[in-house]
């Protein structure tokens, strides 16, 4: 984690200052034609177009590099494991490629919606209960909290002899007990957290107001129909 660290982008980039349900739905276009594509052709445009959306996301290249790796080795091994079973390295090249491209799509557009921004667009836009946009929002605050303690289980754990954690096995070993705590750890402070959200009047109210409306401007609408076009133009791909 703390190699990682954190993920920031330039909120003056061009897709940045989009909506964020715009760029939602910009990704669920695409990643629904990708599910509908097959071939090369498709998944590799969508691979194109995505690159050109990390240029215009305002998102540092090194700093997602790092989270994009896992998510293409593992499409690799997909792919090649379908390869083998059919028999065929283009169909097992064709998976490997769909499947990163959904991910990559993903990982992209997420990565550059604030949680605050998407609350607020939740409620405003899609009319979501301000009970379950609020919860949701805190509940994505709490996700490095989440992180930094489960780090700090395993040096308390160590400390107190209870396991060495050096080695993969080890870790494997240690990790019942450590999600178990953590999961405790997550109910109670779930618990207080809601106590303490009711008390300060973040329950759902009819007079409730939003504090930072936006709204729904033609470059988003155009955001969006370009996703459309982009998926139809990687479905059609298919029959090339």
């Amino acid at each position: 984690m703390r190699a990682l660290g954190p993920l920031a982008h330039d909120r003056s980039a061009p897709l940045a200052r989009r909506h964020p349900l715009a760029r939602l739905g910009t990704a669920l276009v695409l990643m629904t034609g990708l599910f509908l594509t097959g071939g090369l052709v498709g998944p590799a445009i969508a691979l194109v177009c995505i690159g050109i959306a990390v240029i215009a996301s305002g998102l540092s290249a090194r700093a997602l590099a790092p989270r994009c790796v896992p998510v293409v080795l593992g499409a690799a091994g997909i792919g090649a494991f379908n390869g083998l079973v059919a028999g065929d390295a283009t169909a097992g090249a064709a998976v490997a490629l769909r499947l990163a491209a959904i991910a990559l799509a993903g990982i992209v557009v997420l990565a550059t919606v604030e949680p605050t921004e998407l609350a607020d667009a939740l409620v405003q836009h899609l009319h979501a209960p301000p009970r379950f946009a609020v919860g949701a929002l805190a509940a994505m605050g709490l996700l490095p909290l989440f992180a930094r303690e489960w780090e700090i289980r395993g040096l308390a754990r160590r400390a107190r002899g209870v396991e060495a954690d050096r080695g993969t096995l080890a870790r494997l070993a240690s990790f019942p007990g450590r999600t178990h705590g953590l999961l405790v750890a997550a109910l109670r402070r779930a618990v207080a957290l809601a106590s303490a959200m009711d008390a300060r009047g973040f329950g759902s109210r009819p007079c409730r107001t939003i504090a930072r409306p936006r709204g729904f401007r033609r470059p988003d609408a155009a955001l969006l129909g370009g996703s459309v076009v982009l998926a139809i133009v990687v479905v059609a791909a298919r029959l090339v």
